[in-house]
């Protein structure tokens, strides 16, 4: 690079690419992409540290000091970062301007040690004017936002490494092998979905009646609905608790007489206007975007996971179209607010916009890192169909909503009138009253705009219908016609999704709107939760794992101690706490609480196997064991007896696992242990039987237990004490084809898998037989050394040799058969534009447009995934580029290093005493197999790195 150009580091490649283009040829843009270095593995950590540093990377005894090292993966980018800066007149630091954003900026500084002079440049947007600005206006590092994004780290890998251990020696791991981890966030999380489950399980439904009818004059009619009974209420939803008792004094009526009085109603014919009450109404335009909000709307008016609508967000603001996407703040700038009034009463009118500008408290206590709240960028805005064809189709739906809430949130109340119509009818010797209500809007103000998106609720059957009400007055009669009785359930809280999760936790304060998107992908990772439509539903594994916490972690997973960890954090940020002695307190504990450690320390005994119980009914009893869940079933009149074990289905959620249906399990015909008759060859039984891994077919000894003649299940019998002897012979056993069903499989069926694999015949070439045979990744031949796929399982059965010979005269492309597509969608995709399926492959269904294929996350329903979120896969995909190949290469000799100074935080302008830690070390060897920078290995160098990879490690 020539002498003279400064240097600028961003942490992303799109953000380098528009940033170039609006600096000049006198700046070279670089990025770090993310994070240069991270916390140590324990094999980086040269033998002389490993006492101190060994176990977590991080010096407990000294001040909590971190051990860094440069991550194997960034190696090339610091070389490239060194290269460019060798020939700069300046360097400067231009990442994100939140706690992680100004790490990544120290790391840069700790690591590539400039000689020139150093700027930090903050923005907020990406356009021209702000970048001019930003290089005009920069200013130190601020090493509070370090301080408090290193406590974070080190407290997750405190919080993660102590307690995660407990949970893989006493709770083991999910049905899929998942590695489970406790976090300081995601296990509150995890406790909030469990918690809102255990409330539906202990829910009692009540039932109840309502009458509705319609009341007309002329060729006009409303619907009207029966509240009061001799001037009694009538009971709604609303009156019972979660034990279905009544909660005030109502009329509850049953089937029988809601149908027998709205007969009476219909008798009757007409009723008397008795009241007409007309109340004004105004409502307030929303605030504009914080990131909590944008997730939880994204969610509910655009279909996307927190993820993809922070992915798609991040997009817009790199490629300038919206402002920084990671805030609290709802604070618009000057110039924000009247490029949104102008543009409102541009479209709306004059009318549309408040004689003053809006202003909207932001909720954010942390005030250094309040940026705007999210908004389209630039002075002037521009439209949705102004950058109609420049954006994807999900950046132009997320730029869409976030245009209208930011011009909306400028704009004027909106002012209504609620009309409510009180009706009255003798029935049935009864004085019944009938209301209707309607709304009208005298004035749409910021609704012409947009209107927010709403959750599901409780009860909704019981609210008025919103509707057009004629103009009556009181002693108007009016025709009633059309009465109906409706039965009704109270229901239970509705589950958590993506948005009120997101919802939930802000209000609680635990973690930061920043971190939920990762928090929710983190518990579905690990089999907590999986995802029915939009709902979060836990796993047992989840009631497991949140019940050991409960009894042995208790503080670590209260909601309010969770809250004020994040709280503190804040503090940290603003410099008014010491982090070392915040971490200190955390750790070792203090007046207030135990600490970590001493939490750790005596934890006692822990009996794994009560933990991973739940009891249903006095004699069933849910356990969760390596392949799932199960039920455990005793019979009261032989308790010492072995207790009968029924699978549970995956798909049974846990609040539906009630009495009922667990004796409808323990009464269901057995699908394994039938007998399905003899095998004529060797005069051995024939049984099909329910595994852990599916149904299978064994042959057994005739003096086996006979079979029940009615149900045709096998009693088990006792088994018998034996002598040690040589062990027999295992019984032929197969599995059943996907197609098969154990309940319905017939001996003849059975007989043809046990005598797998079938010979097809012999290849006159070769004369090599060909058999035909089922295998793990499915049907195949094989002849010799060389198999071929079979496109379905019946072709074992069916082909010929002529057809297995036409097999083996094609080529062959792999050596297992191509993943099957699950869904194909009409689009191409705008990027590589070749058509975009989903597949099912050998770890999984992916997204793949033949050039690059992306997994969908664990937890996602394939039906869940529309075009948007496929292209979005794929587009993240490509940026994280291929993945490393894994290569090993001999050691060369050790190679001494000189002796270096212990790295000290520095800022832009000054060296920081107060940060420099105790004592130096030396760099370890360099060998050629070990590619670490050997500045970032002394530990004395105390800024974070990005997430470590590790599953106990991520919050």
């Amino acid at each position: 690079m020539p002498d003279g150009k400064k240097l600028v580091i961003v942490e992303s490649p799109t953000k380098m690419r528009s940033i170039q283009g609006y600096l000049g040829d006198d700046y070279e843009v670089l990025s770090s992409v993310g994070h240069i270095r991270d916390l140590a593995d324990k094999r980086d950590i040269p033998e002389k540290d490993r006492a101190a540093f060994g176990k977590y990377s991080i010096d407990v005894e000294h001040g909590f000091t971190p051990y860094y090292v440069v991550s194997d993966r960034k190696t090339k980018t610091v070389t490239e970062l060194r290269r460019a800066l060798k020939g700069a007149s300046e360097l400067v630091l231009a990442t994100d301007g939140d706690r992680e954003g100004e790490a990544i900026a120290w790391h840069l500084l700790e690591t590539l040690k400039p000689k020139v002079p150093v700027k930090r440049m903050v923005f907020h947007e990406i356009t021209k004017d702000a970048i001019q600005k930003a290089v005009d206006d920069t200013r130190e590092l601020d090493i509070s936002l370090v301080d408090a994004q290193e406590t974070r780290r080190v407290l997750d890998r405190l919080y993660g490494w102590d307690v995660s251990p407990v949970l893989w020696r006493k709770v083991g791991s999910g049905a899929s092998g998942q590695t489970l981890s406790a976090g300081r966030v995601q296990s509150a999380a995890t406790r909030m979905v469990v918690d809102r489950e255990r409330e539906r399980m202990a829910f009692v439904s009540a039932r109840y009646c309502s009458i509705s009818a319609t009341a007309s004059r002329a060729d006009t009619g409303f619907s009207i609905r029966l509240s009061r009974i001799d001037g009694a209420p009538l009971a709604s939803g609303r009156d019972f608790d979660d034990k279905g008792e009544l909660k005030r004094a109502v009329v509850v009526l049953g089937e029988d007489d809601a149908v027998s009085l709205a007969t009476a109603v219909d008798a009757a014919g007409s009723a008397t206007v008795a009241s007409v009450e007309a109340k004004p109404g105004t409502r307030r335009p929303y605030a504009p975007f914080t990131t909590s909000t944008l997730q939880q709307e994204a969610g509910r008016k655009l279909g996307m996971t927190a993820k993809i609508a922070m992915s798609v967000a991040q997009s817009l603001y790199e490629r300038g179209y919206i402002t920084y996407m990671r805030t609290d703040s709802t604070n618009l700038s000057a110039q924000a607010v009247q490029a949104a009034r102008s543009q409102a009463v541009a479209l709306y009118g004059d009318k549309a916009v408040p004689a003053k500008p809006r202003m909207y408290a932001s909720k954010s206590k942390n005030a250094q890192e309040a940026h705007e709240a999210i908004r389209p960028s630039g002075d002037t805005f521009r439209t949705p169909k102004d950058v109609t064809g420049q954006l994807g189709r999900d950046e132009q739906r997320m730029y869409d909503l976030i245009w209208k809430r930011t011009i909306a949130s400028q704009m004027s109340d909106a002012k209504l009138e609620t009309t409510t119509v009180t009706l009255e009818q003798t029935a049935d010797g009864k004085k019944l009253g009938f209301t209707a209500s309607g709304t009208v809007y005298t004035f749409k103000g910021f609704l012409e705009a947009y209107e927010e998106g709403a959750d599901e609720k409780r009860n909704k059957g019981d609210e008025d219908q919103n509707q057009q009400l004629p103009q009556v007055v009181v002693g108007d009669e009016l025709d009633v016609t059309d009465a109906e009785a409706k039965s009704h359930e109270t229901s239970p809280k509705p589950r958590y999704t993506e948005a009120t999760l997101v919802k939930a936790l802000e209000e609680r304060g635990i973690g930061r709107p920043s971190t939920f998107a990762s928090i929710i992908g983190v518990i579905l990772d690990r089999g907590y939760v999986t995802k029915r439509g939009q709902a979060l539903v836990p796993s047992w594994l989840a009631f497991s794992v949140i019940r050991l916490l409960e009894r042995h972690f208790g503080e670590l997973v209260d909601y309010d101690f969770t809250a004020e960890l994040e709280e503190d954090l804040d503090r940290i940020a603003r410099g008014e706490a010491d982090r070392s002695e915040w971490l200190k307190g955390f750790y070792y504990g203090g007046d207030e609480h135990p600490g970590l450690r001493g939490i750790v320390d005596n934890l006692g005994e822990i009996d794994a196997r009560e933990l991973n119980a739940t009891p249903i009914t006095d004699t069933a009893t849910l356990r969760f064991g390596k392949y799932g869940p199960y039920l455990e079933v005793t019979d009261p009149d032989k308790p010492d007896a072995d207790p009968r074990r029924i699978n549970v289905p995956e798909e049974l959620a846990p609040d539906e696992l009630t009495p009922e249906k667990v004796q409808e399990l323990v009464d269901a015909p057995v699908a394994g242990n039938r007998v399905l008759g003899e095998n004529p060859d060797n005069g051995k039984v024939v049984v099909v039987k329910d595994g852990r891994f599916g149904p299978y077919l064994e042959e057994t000894e005739p003096e086996d237990p006979e079979a029940d003649p009615a149900t045709g299940e096998v009693a088990e019998a006792p088994k018998k004490k034996t002598t040690k002897k040589a062990a027999a012979p295992k019984p032929r056993r197969a599995s059943l084809f996907k197609s098969m069903s154990p309940e319905t499989i017939e001996l003849d069926t059975a007989l043809k898998l046990l005598n797998l694999p079938r010979t097809v015949g012999i290849d006159p070439t070769s004369e090599e037989p060909i058999t035909a045979q089922n295998g793990r990744y499915g049907p195949y031949l094989k002849k010799g050394a060389d198999s071929r796929s079979l496109e379905a399982e019946q072709q074992i059965f069916d082909i010929t040799l002529e057809e297995a010979l036409e097999v083996y005269t094609k080529p062959k492309y792999g050596a297992r058969r191509a993943a099957s597509a699950l869904k194909e969608f009409e689009k191409e995709d705008p990027a590589s534009g070749k058509a975009v399926r989903i597949r099912d492959g050998r770890f999984g269904p992916y997204v793949t447009d033949g050039e690059t294929n992306a997994t969908i996350p664990r937890g996602t329903n394939v039906d869940d995934v529309d075009f948007e979120a496929a292209v979005q896969l794929l587009a993240d995909k490509r940026a994280k580029g291929p993945a490393k190949k894994r290569t090993t290469t001999r050691k060369a000799p050790a190679k001494k290093a000189p002796a270096k100074k212990a790295a000290t935080k520095t800022t832009a302008a000054k060296t920081t005493a107060a940060k420099t830690t105790t004592a130096a070390k030396k760099a370890p060897a360099k060998t050629a197999a070990a590619k670490k920078t050997t500045t970032a290995r002394k530990p004395a160098a105390k800024k974070t790195g990005e997430p470590s990879s590790k599953a106990a490690d991520k919050a």
